[in-house]
């Protein structure tokens, strides 16, 4: 599985934005998909995921309530829509992948993940 993340960008404070995540190569229903970022000096912290097979999604408490995960099966994409965006949410987003089904507090263990998005930075201006 190859994953493409898009989408960052230069905002200010208060604006939204859309990442994407497509997974190339993945041919199963079921497995996890979940979103992470690292800002500079800081380490790699979760973000939001999801169980491709069910409806379920958790969120880090920093994002929950601005940021919704979502996805569209047929296009094996990930989106992060990113909104009340904060100086604080400024860092380079990862999407991430496995084949297994997650639990709900597995879901934030980044080691937990097999294959891993290039990054896009996100950058939001105060």
């Amino acid at each position: 599985v190859q994953l493409q993340a898009s989408g960052g960008g230069l905002v200010q404070a208060g604006a939204s934005l859309r990442l994407s995540c497509a997974a190339a190569g993945r041919t199963s229903r079921t497995g996890t998909m979940g979103w992470f970022r690292q800002s500079p000096g800081k380490e790699r912290e979760f973000v939001a995921a999801f169980r491709w097979d069910g409806s379920s999604t958790n969120y880090a408490g920093s994002v929950r309530g601005r940021f919704t995960i979502s996805r569209d099966n047929a296009k094996n994409t990930a989106y992060l829509q990113m909104n009340s965006l904060e100086p604080e949410d400024t860092a380079v987003y990862y999407c991430a992948a496995t084949a297994k089904n997650l639990i709900t507090s597995s879901r934030s263990i980044s080691s937990m993940y097999d294959f891993w998005g290039q990054g896009t930075q996100v950058t939001v201006s105060s």
